[in-house]
């Protein structure tokens, strides 16, 4: 099997950066896009990485995605917010949305952001912790294209439509941080492992096309990811659906977009909130009360296989010390394709 690529966490970022401007986005939209998909990369979620900035350098050429702007706010009312992504890069329509959603939260105690025709977000972790760091909740979510079944369906209906929430003052500082999509597994981690290769995937994972279990890479990719949990993540997809889509009036199901479909722009939906913890408790009680919590947790015994026993966050704050230690590993398929779009777009890998 082909090696790894590693990659200095900073380089990569410059590089990412590089591409993105050479596609025609500035210097800033660059700068937060590449740092979104870094962030995924450094916590060991590859899914939500650099594998996908070809993906997004293909849209902008291409004039799916707008690589100028950042969208508009559509209306304000109290503490809700709508936007219109216009068609815009997603980290920079995320980022300008985080901004509003705090600020509205401060004003309000509670701050609510909706936003329509926007595009992916990278990972939605990234966005949660952006308003935790202001020292509240964060909950964000995302629909996405209709690749997922309906419990006892075998077509498509809704996205895989991640859910994460961000919630300051856990161990060490760092958030109790929980990013999850509503199927056993995001799209990307099947992509994943065909770009590393690797033939077969989990049992559970993924439906072939005639909405039958498998573990063929192949055959899941033709298919369909498994909700998660049966019915009660075909509820939490449907429930994302409605709290982005319904409550922004974006594209709803087959309407959405997306890798898959290159047609035309992704439209997908993007609810970021933020709840301002003091407004309810003095914020070190808040922090006391969540160590303690996490202590409770992480106190019963471990289970037979397990050496301890670990919270939301507590993997990927590892991962990502280690890889900015370390290097980013860069599975073959990633890194040839990050090689493509760069000849594409005139961008030099070993430049600076």
């Amino acid at each position: 099997m082909p090696e790894e690529t590693i990659v200095d966490a900073a380089r990569l970022e410059r590089f990412a950066r590089r591409l993105l401007q050479a596609a025609g986005v500035a210097p800033e939209p660059a700068r937060i896009t590449a740092g979104a998909l870094l962030y995924a990369n450094l916590r060991g979620v590859d899914s939500h990485g650099m594998q996908l900035l070809p993906y997004y350098i293909d849209a902008l050429l291409e004039k799916r995605m707008r690589a100028e702007g950042e969208g508009r706010v559509l209306s304000e009312s109290g503490g809700c917010l709508l936007y219109d992504g216009e068609n815009c890069l997603g980290p920079v329509v995320s980022e300008v949305c985080c901004r509003h959603a705090v600020r509205l939260a401060r004003a309000h105690g509670l701050g609510l952001a909706v936003a329509r025709r926007s595009n992916h977000f990278a990972a939605a972790a990234a966005w949660s912790r952006r308003i935790s760091a202001e020292g509240m909740i964060g909950i964000v979510m995302c629909n996405s294209s209709p690749i997922v079944p309906p419990w006892q369906g075998r077509e498509g209906r809704v996205g895989t439509n991640p859910i994460s929430v961000s919630v300051p003052g856990g161990a060490d500082g760092r958030p109790w941080l929980l990013d999850m999509a509503t199927t056993t597994v995001a799209l990307g981690q099947i992509l994943k492992a065909r770009f590393k290769g690797e033939p077969t995937i989990p049992a559970g994972w993924a439906l072939d096309a005639r909405g039958v279990p498998t573990t063929s890479t192949e055959e899941a990719l033709q298919g369909m990811p498994m909700p998660l949990g049966g019915y009660k993540g075909s509820g939490l997809g449907l429930m994302v659906e409605i709290l982005c889509a319904g409550l922004s009036g974006g594209a709803q199901g087959l309407a959405v977009g997306g890798i898959r479909i290159k047609e035309h722009p992704m439209d997908t939906s993007q609810f970021f909130l933020a709840i301002d913890v003091a407004r309810f408790l003095p914020l070190d009680d808040f922090h006391a009360r969540m160590q303690h919590l996490i202590r409770e947790v992480k106190s019963a015994a471990p289970a037979e296989g397990y050496d301890e026993v670990l919270v939301a966050g507590d993997p990927e704050w590892r991962s990502e010390e280690m890889r900015r230690r370390e290097g980013i590993p860069l599975a073959p398929g990633v890194w040839e394709n990050l090689l493509r779009v760069a000849a594409l777009v005139g961008v030099d890998p070993e430049g600076e």
